[in-house]
């Protein structure tokens, strides 16, 4: 706060942007959706000052909110990961992610959505299946991933809307689903059904399917998935074997979450 500021910084502190990070750490593990009195009591500013900062905040995608409580959106962690901190996601699915590794022998990630992309929160790598590299931190558009599906499917449809006219549908390959009608009819059925496959959109040749993993507030925290090489094994395959194996995985999480 300005108070803790020796009189040698006091020129070049900005105090809006110190109250605004004491609004993002208000939130935490044991509170981690607070009503607006609550945030204003927590991080020590008047009411009006707390909506102030939180409209903003929300304005910038780093929060929402119901109506009446906020939280964090996982956005915030081109901030530090404070979001993840809070959550203990990437902890609580490792071990998880590794027994599912192991069972079916291919690549296996966590994900969760930030705007447009998918943001990789934890990962057990057993080959490399892609030209790029992937570790925690790396993005891929949603638009285009099995991941990146399951999360956007789940957003509301207002949410959505704004989130796919942000971006532009890039082929990057010549199977990526690039017409914004298509692609909403697919999120409808991803939807429906609970899962995503996608088949070579993202870079040829890459395969994976996909899941939700809800938290304690039934909202999709995040998504998990099972990546191969289309040399490896069939989308039949992918359906009929994987896809119960990773959704097993995704309910043992989910457990886990509504412990914590």
């Amino acid at each position: 706060m300005a108070e803790a500021v020796g009189e040698e910084s006091a020129g070049v502190f900005v105090q809006s942007l110190a109250r605004g990070l004491t609004v993002i750490r208000s939130f935490d593990a044991e509170n981690p959706e607070l009503s607006l009195s609550e945030v204003a009591r927590r991080a020590e500013i008047s009411p009006a000052a707390a909506r102030r900062f939180l409209r903003t905040l929300e304005a910038l995608g780093y929060v929402r909110s119901d109506g009446k409580r906020f939280a964090l959106t996982p956005r915030v962690l081109e901030l530090g990961f404070s979001y993840l901190s809070a959550l203990s996601l990437p902890e609580i699915m490792q071990p998880h992610l590794e027994k599912l590794s192991r069972a079916v022998d291919e690549s296996v990630s966590a994900a969760v959505l930030a705007g447009s992309e998918i943001v990789y929160v934890a990962r057990v790598p057993t080959r490399r299946i892609m030209s790029v590299g992937i570790t925690i931190g790396t993005r891929f558009p949603a638009y285009a991933t099995s991941m990146g599906r399951v999360l956007l499917a789940e957003l509301p449809a207002a949410e959505l809307e704004v989130i796919l006219k942000a971006r532009d549908l890039d082929p990057l390959t010549e199977r990526t689903v690039v017409d914004a009608v298509v692609l909403a009819e697919e999120l409808a059925r991803v939807r429906v059904q609970g899962w995503a496959i996608v088949d070579g959109e993202l870079e040829v040749g890459l395969r994976s399917v996909a899941v939700p993993v809800r938290g304690r507030d039934g909202r999709v925290a995040a998504a998990v998935n099972i990546s191969m090489s289309v040399s490896r094994d069939s989308v039949e395959r992918l359906r009929e074997h994987h896809l119960p194996l990773l959704r097993e995985t995704a309910v043992a999480i989910e457990a886990d979450l509504r412990l914590i």
